[in-house]
């Protein structure tokens, strides 16, 4: 099934909702999945990559009109509501999101309970198609969570279609077109599926996910931003650097879907450790994929991810890891 915008008239009931922010403030830490490396460019990756960005392209105005009707503010007026003494790195960035998503753990453990709008039938559409995106792009993942509850399941395939959706922003066929302001408004859209005000019926498959499960938005506020590294950063100096960029595009996916798979009942220790051991294989996985994809990233994207001190503690030169696809004896 392809990738498709709902009617107009499918929005209505959804964009009309008052939004249920209440129990989501008194826990709201403000900010300033594994990524998959790529196949090649196919018809449906073009649809979603299509999707994800369609809404995107007025980002150069200072406001967006909603296909209801409504407008969306200038991004930076809700990204300042809340401003920080200074930036968050490295590992600040996932102790902030670590200690978020324990706070909405113990605070809302049946997630936030939004009244829904959309309907049973649409809300089995939404998820339906999530199931589809996840089954054709991650099969192996897919089939891990054909041994959770449907319910579990589909709210994972939630999560996952939108980090799909996210990484596609900056990795997919439209990548050349996508800007820092785009971001500004992809960011405007997650907030609105926090708030109960989804814009498509695929973000209503998640709004209605974090209205049943203690997810927090802050690890996807955390992955947008690791979108933003991949616009403007294209080489890291050390580990530390690197580790802040897996933290967001991976680790974060760890925090994300912790509170729907679920904890052993029996377990009786801290949820901190629960959660840094699920950031953790997050994190691991990306480092995994950088080793395995290091020829295409500096061939398709000029990307080093391996950091630049290390390459230089063993002595390879970047003109040795453009070469990584053929034979090179110091690789």
């Amino acid at each position: 099934m392809a990738f498709q915008t709902p009617a107009v008239g499918q929005l209505q009931d959804l964009s009309s909702h008052v939004p249920c922010k209440q129990a989501f403030n008194t826990v709201s830490c403000r900010a300033t999945h594994s990524r998959r490396r790529h196949r090649p460019v196919t018809a449906r990756s073009n649809e979603i990559a299509t999707v994800a960005s369609a809404t995107l392209t007025a980002s150069q105005s200072p406001a967006t009109q909603q296909p209801d009707g409504t407008v969306l503010s200038s991004p930076t007026s809700s990204r300042n509501q809340a401003v920080e003494p200074r930036q968050l790195r490295g590992r600040e960035v996932e102790e902030r999101a670590l200690d978020c998503c324990i706070q909405m753990h113990q605070d809302h453990p049946n997630g936030l309970q939004m009244p829904s709008r959309f309907g049973t039938g649409g809300l089995d559409e939404a998820y339906d198609r999530c199931g589809i995106v996840t089954a054709s792009y991650a099969k192996t993942f897919y089939l891990g969570t054909q041994l959770m509850t449907p319910e579990k399941a589909k709210a994972v395939w939630a999560v996952y279609v939108w980090c799909r959706r996210t990484d596609e922003l900056v990795d997919g066929p439209n990548a050349s077109r996508i800007t820092p302001e785009a971001l500004d408004r992809w960011e405007e859209r997650l907030e609105g599926i926090f708030e109960g005000r989804p814009y498509d019926i695929l973000d209503a498959a998640l709004t209605d996910t974090v209205s049943k499960f203690p997810v927090h938005i802050q690890p996807f506020r955390d992955m947008i931003d690791g979108m933003r590294m991949d616009l403007v950063k294209q080489r890291y100096e050390t580990f530390d650097e690197l580790y802040e960029y897996c933290y967001r595009v991976a680790g974060t996916v760890g925090l994300m879907t912790t509170p729907i798979m679920g904890i052993d009942p029996s377990y009786k220790g801290p949820l901190r450790d629960v959660y840094q051991a699920a950031l953790g294989l997050g994190t691991a996985n990306q480092l995994t994929n950088i080793l395995r994809d290091v020829g295409e990233d500096i061939t398709e994207r000029n990307r080093i991810y391996v950091p630049m001190q290390e390459l230089k503690d063993f002595g390879i030169a970047e003109s040795e890891v453009s070469c990584s696809n053929q034979v090179c004896p110091k690789l």
